[in-house]
């Protein structure tokens, strides 16, 4: 009777996930009024950068402008500023971790104010980007582009909110999941017939060993952490046996991977930039060596050295050693054989600088396997399912198990209670 309570609740749970994915899924194909998706079809195959821009995102050559386009994106940009002004500006981030519940929800309503300015901007440049494109262009035509893409935006950011609130898993990553699950038939398709003629049985043994390290490798640095123990000032006083039991549970789990897919991303904009802003011809005297243009050794050592710096810099935002050592003084907490205060923030960036080091170094590694595939195998197409869409994948499904698992221990405890 227990087990069939528990199993029910995860069918609803699982059913509303899958059904809210469904609808978003149909509604990027609901195209949006007004828009002649003949012409845009002629202007993509006649222009090769808008056209792999197109290949990139929708994973063939064909592109419809529907209700939720947008998708989560203005979501993901906003979260990812909320996280940078947080640890930037101290009156924010002081909000944030002595607000309490009113200081969550004025994060959360910070986040979608950015949400809706992010949705704007962005359908702002696909509205005016469809200029050179659409024969029956008009600022009224846009100003409808901009009105459907940003209503569509908020809609899915709030069918995301509902994921993560009454369905399973968190709704964000759930739709990041969902894009990259979508592509892979194409990714697979292109895999095949690009490399019809060098594509062994050998390489394709070798793709398969090299693509079970990166899973293996992906678990192991999302799953690993350091552990710090931690002492209560209550505990000192007790006997030696009862206090080394009681430290191995009570610890601080340091992850090897604080910064997630964040060093990855900003490291990419980061090197795409200059190209990107030369082929907008913004400015055009913007040019390289050619050295510098050809290397990909130079443009690999300088990917891996930007990894290890953002990860160094992006995890002290997410984990900060003194406001750790702040906590743990408030609670009577400190960390054997360490002296509380300025000695603990010492302690913990030593060892945050180790482990986070550490993580980045495998980070790095994994992030240029698609290339290493590339380059011995030669092989293409790999590109499409990097580091970061394993990283993602790997992460979700560990989410979601982890909420399951979660689900499951709650409901015996209520049960056993009751």
């Amino acid at each position: 009777m227990k087990m069939k309570k528990t199993d029910d609740i995860l069918l609803k749970r699982l059913l509303l996930s899958v059904g809210i994915l469904l609808f978003i899924r149909m509604g990027t194909f609901l195209p949006i009024p007004g828009i002649n998706h003949g012409h845009l079809a002629f202007y993509i195959q006649q222009h090769p950068i808008t056209k792999n821009l197109v290949s990139t995102f929708s994973g063939n050559d064909t592109f419809v402008i529907g209700l939720f386009t947008l998708n989560i994106f203005p979501y993901i940009n906003a979260s990812i500023m909320v996280q940078l002004i947080t640890g930037l500006i101290p009156s924010i981030s002081k909000l944030q971790k002595e607000g309490g519940g009113e200081g969550r929800r004025a994060i959360t309503r910070l986040t979608r104010l950015i949400t809706f300015g992010w949705a704007l901007i962005q359908s702002s440049s696909i509205a005016f980007y469809l200029k050179r494109a659409l024969f029956d262009w008009s600022p009224l035509l846009a100003f409808e582009i901009i009105v459907w893409l940003t209503t569509g935006a908020m809609i899915v950011l709030w069918l995301s909110e509902l994921i993560t609130e009454y369905g399973l898993g968190n709704g964000a990553s759930l739709l990041i999941y969902t894009n990259i699950i979508s592509s892979l038939p194409n990714l697979g398709k292109k895999l095949i017939t690009e490399n019809n003629g060098s594509l062994t049985l050998v390489s394709g043994f070798g793709i398969a060993i090299l693509f079970f390290i990166a899973i293996s490798g992906i678990i192991t640095l999302q799953e690993s952490a350091r552990i710090v123990p931690l002492i209560s000032s209550k505990q000192l006083s007790q006997s030696q046996p009862v206090v080394s039991k009681v430290t191995s549970n009570n610890y601080i789990p340091l992850r090897f991977n604080q910064a997630g897919v964040m060093p990855i991303i900003l490291t990419t904009a980061l090197l795409v930039l200059p190209n990107y802003i030369t082929n907008l011809g913004v400015f055009p005297l913007l040019t390289l060596p050619i050295f510098l243009k050809s290397s990909k050794i130079i443009y690999w050592i300088s990917y891996f050295i930007l990894i290890l710096i953002f990860s160094s810099f992006y995890s002290t935002i997410v984990l900060n050693p003194k406001d750790i050592a702040q906590e743990l003084q408030k609670m009577a907490v400190s960390i054997p054989g360490v002296r509380p205060g300025l000695a603990t923030t010492f302690y913990l960036k030593q060892v945050m600088k180790r482990v986070t080091f550490f993580g980045a170094i495998i980070l790095a590694i994994l992030a240029t396997l698609p290339n290493v595939i590339e380059g011995i195998l030669n092989v293409s197409s790999f590109n499409g399912l990097g580091t970061t869409s394993l990283l993602i994948l790997v992460g979700v499904v560990l989410d979601i198990s982890r909420e399951m698992k979660s689900i499951i221990l709650s409901n015996i405890y209520n049960e056993r209670f009751d």
